[in-house]
């Protein structure tokens, strides 16, 4: 019989299937807290510092104080891997802001509740990356950077899952979300760029798209390759008219996008310098010097 995952709790492990939190947790109740996706490949967890910090300065953002250091969080990770004898893994971290009343008052949850899952994770299927995904553009406006903070990972994901719903209903793969100037933001979980003439962009963090760690890495990976890469508006008819089109994310990694609205992208497959992209960004992961070794 195949052993169970083996998930952590507040400082102790527990089966998949018996891994438990309150319902009076306000995560659950809520949405109160904050996450992180974090991927390990070949022993190595892929940028851990960083997701670390941000996770920490997500918690800042909304007053939730993590009782534990950063390295006690990266070290925590760390043996949930090794509890689970995985060396390529998709890691959730969360923190909510515990167990409360029916009441919203933070000042009722005095402990948060720390979680984190090692699993896998396949957002789409396994001939993605060679054909591309199909996506559309949702009628789901990405919140307002004067709302609630689009730098915060936090828990509420009902823009995102609007969203999808929109895109599941409509048969395509992805949604991609505009800002409230009608202006391309990102997808519901991932970063968005597109190539044309050569050149890459993708669009500011002030239209509302998260500030990606990923998205970071290839758009350094793709200067060093010698491609121009700028942050810009993008308008539909851009993207649209694109050469290439691609999404990154953590648990997306870097996948191309061959129609939108019905419309192929260029030809209707992925172009070379997504392909290039893809194939420098594989090896990036698995370098020792790009994350922590388990």
């Amino acid at each position: 019989m195949e052993k169970e995952l083996q998930v952590y709790i507040d400082g102790a492990y527990y089966p998949k299937s018996q891994a438990k939190i309150s319902v009076f947790d306000h995560g659950l109740l809520y949405g109160d807290g904050v996450f992180e996706g974090i991927r390990a490949y070949d022993g190595i967890v892929f940028k851990l510092k960083e997701h670390i910090t941000r996770l920490f300065c997500s918690a800042h953002m909304i007053m939730l104080e993590i009782p534990v250091s950063k390295e006690k969080m990266t070290e925590i990770v760390l043996e949930t891997l090794r509890k689970n004898k995985m060396t390529d893994a998709y890691i959730r971290l969360v923190v909510t802001r515990g167990v409360g009343d029916l009441g919203l008052n933070p000042k009722k949850c005095p402990k948060p509740t720390i979680i984190v899952i090692a699993d896998t994770i396949a957002l789409h299927k396994s001939e993605a990356k060679e054909k591309g995904v199909t996506a559309m553009l949702s009628w789901v406006k990405r919140d307002p950077v004067d709302a609630t903070s689009h730098e915060i990972k936090s828990l509420n994901y009902l823009n995102s899952i609007l969203a999808k719903i929109e895109a599941n209903i409509s048969n395509v793969d992805e949604a991609i979300c505009l800002d409230k100037n009608g202006m391309i933001c990102e997808g519901v979980a991932e970063n968005i760029f597109i190539v044309k003439n050569g050149k890459i962009y993708t669009p500011p963090s002030y239209t509302g798209a998260l500030p990606g760690i990923t998205a970071e890495e290839v758009m350094k990976l793709a200067q060093r390759l010698g491609y121009e890469v700028r942050e810009k508006n993008i308008t539909p008819y851009e993207l649209f008219n694109a050469n290439e089109v691609f999404f990154t994310g953590t648990a997306a990694e870097i996948i191309p996008v061959r129609e939108i609205n019905k419309r192929l992208i260029d030809n209707g497959t992925p172009g070379p310098i997504t392909k290039r992209l893809m194939a420098e960004f594989a090896k990036l992961v698995r370098d020792p010097s790009q994350g922590v070794p388990i």
